[in-house]
Formats: structure tokens, C-alpha cells, sequence
């Protein structure tokens, strides 16, 4: 497997589209683990529609990757991306069951990071996160993020207009 960037537990690379019954199972048995915080791709068109969202210019996708075995373990995307004087994007993040919470998807969103602030020439990273979802904020504070601020209602999830925490985390951290 070529990865764009390894390290000691995970690895990342491009999804493709034969990546679909992998993905979908993995959503599947995931979905508990993410309700309400988020809805990952989890019927052919929607990971169809995934794939086409993160190859426009805006958009870039990775698949977290156990790197024993190739497993997908979770995945990361980067959403937004406008360059010029901003150079950033908005950046998501998922793990799937049973990798959550064995440093897979902390380390695979690391290289994700790195890869933005590398070859995509980005500066800042926004990742807004719902108040009570303590994992992904635990990952944020573990990658450097810096909390900037509170989003009422800000983004509909799972039916509903859900707030946010705003935080950030910039080249330079």
C-alpha cells in the first residue's frame, strides 16, 4: 500500500472507490460511537458523494489506515479550502470502531495536518467541534489546537442545527 504519510501506529492515503464496502461496514459498526456528533458516509451514494466533495479544489480526503493491516481506522477531510491570504480549510475527523481510542485517529489526523501544511501550502486549520463531544476535543488539545471561540446553532447534524466550539490550530504551532 502507498501511503502519503506513515507513523508508529497509522498511516494515511487517498480513499478510492474500491474503498466502498470497507468504508460502509466500518460506518456501520461506528454509528453508535458518532451519534449525534456526526453522520459518516455510510450508503454507496453517500460515500459516492464523499469521494466526489473531497477531489474538488476546495476539498481533500484521507483515510486513516492501521498500518499492521491495512484497516481503515478512520478518516480525516478538509473542507473549504480557500488560499490566496487565508491558506486554510475546515478540518473533520472520525475513528472507527475498534480503533477508537488506541492513538490511531490522533496520529492518522497528525499526518493529515502535516500533510495540509505541507503539500497543500495551508496555514490554519479550523475544526469545530460540538460542546459535548469529549473525544474529538481531547484530540484537539492533544494536536496543539487552541479553543477560539463558541458557534450557536452552527452546523446541522443528524436533524438538527447543533453548536460548536471554534478551534484552530496554524502552521506555525
Amino acid at each position: 500500500m502507498r501511503y502519503l504519510r506513515s507513523g508508529e501506529l497509522a498511516a494515511i492515503r487517498r480513499p478510492r472507490p474500491t474503498d466502498e464496502t470497507e468504508f460502509l461496514a466500518a460506518a456501520a459498526r461506528s454509528r453508535d460511537l458518532h451519534h449525534p456528533w456526526l453522520a459518516a458516509p455510510d450508503t454507496p451514494e453517500a460515500f459516492a458523494a464523499y469521494l466526489s466533495k473531497i477531489r474538488r479544489r476546495d476539498g481533500s480526503g484521507y483515510l486513516i489506515c492501521d498500518r499492521a493491516s491495512g484497516a481503515i481506522a478512520g478518516y480525516a477531510t478538509i473542507s473549504g479550502i480557500v488560499l490566496g491570504a487565508l491558506r486554510g480549510g475546515y478540518l473533520g475527523y472520525a475513528a472507527f470502531l475498534p480503533y477508537s481510542g488506541t492513538g490511531h485517529a490522533s496520529e492518522g489526523i497528525r499526518l493529515a495536518i502535516e500533510h495540509a501544511f505541507t503539500v497543500l501550502g495551508l496555514h490554519r486549520l479550523e475544526a469545530n467541534i460540538q460542546p459535548g463531544n469529549e473525544p474529538s476535543r481531547r484530540v484537539a488539545r492533544k494536536l496543539g489546537f487552541r479553543l477560539e471561540g463558541f458557534s450557536p446553532d452552527y452546523l446541522f447534524i443528524n436533524g438538527a442545527w447543533r453548536d460548536h466550539e471554534r478551534w484552530a490550530i496554524t502552521a506555525s504551532n
